[in-house]
C-alpha cells in the first residue's frame, strides 16, 4: 500500500505541499515585507544562473551574472514594496497567477517523464481514431440558416435544397482533417456519428449554420504505427496526463473545504 502510495504522482503533489506548509509553519513567512535587508545566498545566485543558462544555452558571464543579480534585486525590492503596501490583496492577477503556479506543481512531474512505449502503445489504442489516416467521406449536404428551417426541410416528402452558401454541395472522398478544416471541428465530429445510407440525417451545426446531410460512403483509414508518429503520441499523452493530474489534485485539496454561499 505505501508502495503503491510513493509511486502516485498526486501523492508527490501532496507531500509536497505538506512540505512546505511544515516549513512556513517553522521559519515564517519566507518573505518579510518589514526587513529592509536582501539576503541573496549562494542558493539564489546558483538559481539565478541557472534561469540564464536554460534561456541563453550557456552559463553567464560576469558581467551578465552581476546585470542577472541587479534584476533579481530590483523586481526583490519592487515584490516586498507591493507587499508591504498590500497591493496583492484583492487583486484577482496575483490570485489567478497563484492558482496557476499550483496547478503547474500537480503536473509537473509529467512534464518531464518520459513515457515508455507501453505506456504510449496503450495511448494509441484507445485513441485510435484520433490518428488514423486515409479516412475519407463521401456526402452530400444541404444548408439551411437555422436549425429549425433544416428540422422543416428533413420532415418534407422532396430531398432538401437549402440554400446555396460557398460550400461544396457533393463531396467525394474528402478526408475527415479537410473537411473539419472547410465545415469545421463541430461538423466533422456531428458528421462521424452519422450511418452511411440513403437517408437524409441531421441538422448538423457548422460555422456557418445548420446542414442538412446524406452520409454515402465512408472509408475508415489505418494508424499508422507508433514509431511513425511517436512524438505526436508522446505530446498528446503529456498533456493530457497534465490535464489529469491536475484535476485530480484540484478534487483532493476540494475535499477539504467546504463552501458556503450566502
Amino acid at each position: 500500500m505505501i508502495r503503491t502510495l510513493l509511486r502516485d504522482p498526486l501523492a508527490h503533489f501532496l507531500l509536497a505541499g505538506a512540505a512546505i506548509w511544515g516549513a512556513l509553519a517553522l521559519i515564517g513567512d519566507p518573505v518579510d515585507p518589514a526587513s529592509r535587508t536582501i539576503e541573496l545566498s549562494r542558493e539564489r545566485q546558483a538559481g539565478i544562473a541557472l534561469g540564464f543558462e536554460r534561456m541563453m544555452g550557456r552559463p553567464p558571464t560576469d558581467a551578465e551574472m552581476d546585470a542577472a543579480i541587479a534584476r533579481w534585486v530590483r523586481e526583490e525590492v519592487l515584490y516586498r514594496e507591493a507587499l508591504r503596501l498590500g497591493i496583492d490583496q484583492g487583486d484577482a492577477v496575483v490570485r489567478r497567477r497563484l492558482a496557476t503556479k499550483m496547478d503547474e506543481l500537480a503536473g509537473a512531474e509529467a512534464e518531464v517523464v518520459r513515457p515508455t512505449d507501453a505506456v504510449l502503445d496503450e495511448w494509441l489504442a484507445d485513441n485510435a481514431e484520433r490518428y488514423a489516416e486515409g479516412r475519407a467521406v463521401s456526402f452530400t449536404q444541404a444548408f439551411f440558416p437555422s436549425e429549425k428551417t433544416a428540422r422543416d426541410a428533413r420532415g418534407g416528402l422532396a430531398p432538401p435544397r437549402g440554400t446555396a452558401i460557398s460550400l461544396p454541395r457533393l463531396v467525394d472522398a474528402m478526408e475527415l482533417a479537410e473537411v473539419e478544416a472547410v465545415f469545421g471541428r463541430e461538423f466533422a465530429s456531428g458528421l462521424s456519428a452519422l450511418s452511411a445510407d440513403e437517408t437524409w440525417q441531421g441538422p448538423i451545426r457548422s460555422g456557418f449554420g445548420w446542414h442538412l446531410v446524406r452520409l454515402d460512403r465512408r472509408t475508415a483509414g489505418s494508424v499508422p504505427a507508433l514509431d511513425e508518429i511517436r512524438e505526436r503520441v508522446e505530446a498528446d499523452w503529456r498533456s493530457a496526463t497534465i490535464a489529469e493530474r491536475r484535476q485530480r489534485a484540484y478534487e483532493v485539496l476540494r475535499e477539504a473545504y467546504t463552501v458556503e454561499v450566502e
